[in-house]
C-alpha cells in the first residue's frame, strides 16, 4: 500500500518533530506529498473583548503557527511537496477536517504536546483522531 497523501499535523513539540521526521521518510519512500496543518487554538478569546490585545495575541498565535510549518520545511531535504495550512480552532476537529478535505491516506502525528497538564490534554488530541479518522493513523511516540 503506498501513500499518495500524508497529513501531520505540527505545533512545534519535540513529538511533532519526531513525526515529521517519519512522514518524510515515507513520503520519500512512497512518492507522497504531505500537508503540514498547524492548529491555533483560541477558544480562550472566545469570551473576551475583540480589542487590539486580541487581535495582538492572535497575530502572535499565528506567527508561531507559520513558524512551526517554516521549522518543518528545514527538515524535508528531498524536496518533497508539502503544502501549509493554518486553521483555527479545536486541533482534533481541525486535524479531522483537514484530513477529509485533502482526502489523506495517512496521518502522521506526535503522541502529545508540550509537558506536563498541557501533555494531558494534548495527549487526548492523538486519541480522538485515532479514534476519529477514516485514514491510518501513525502515531509516534
Amino acid at each position: 500500500m503506498m501513500y499518495k497523501k500524508i497529513l501531520v499535523p505540527t505545533d512545534g513539540s519535540e513529538f511533532a518533530e519526531k513525526a515529521q521526521r517519519h512522514a518524510l521518510f515515507l513520503a520519500k519512500v512512497s512518492g507522497a506529498e504531505i500537508v503540514a496543518v498547524s492548529v491555533t487554538e483560541n477558544n480562550f478569546v472566545n469570551g473576551l473583548p475583540l480589542d487590539d490585545e486580541v487581535y495582538q495575541l492572535n497575530q502572535i498565535l499565528n506567527e508561531r503557527s507559520e513558524e512551526n510549518l517554516k521549522e518543518f520545511d528545514k527538515l524535508n531535504e528531498d524536496n518533497i511537496k508539502i503544502t501549509h495550512v493554518i486553521r483555527e480552532g479545536s486541533p482534533a476537529k481541525v486535524i479531522l477536517e483537514v484530513a477529509k478535505e485533502e482526502n489523506v491516506d495517512l496521518i502522521v502525528m506526535g503522541s502529545s504536546g508540550k509537558s506536563g497538564f498541557d501533555r494531558f490534554i494534548m495527549g487526548s488530541v492523538a486519541d480522538k483522531v485515532v479514534n476519529s479518522a477514516k485514514c491510518a493513523v501513525l502515531v509516534v511516540h
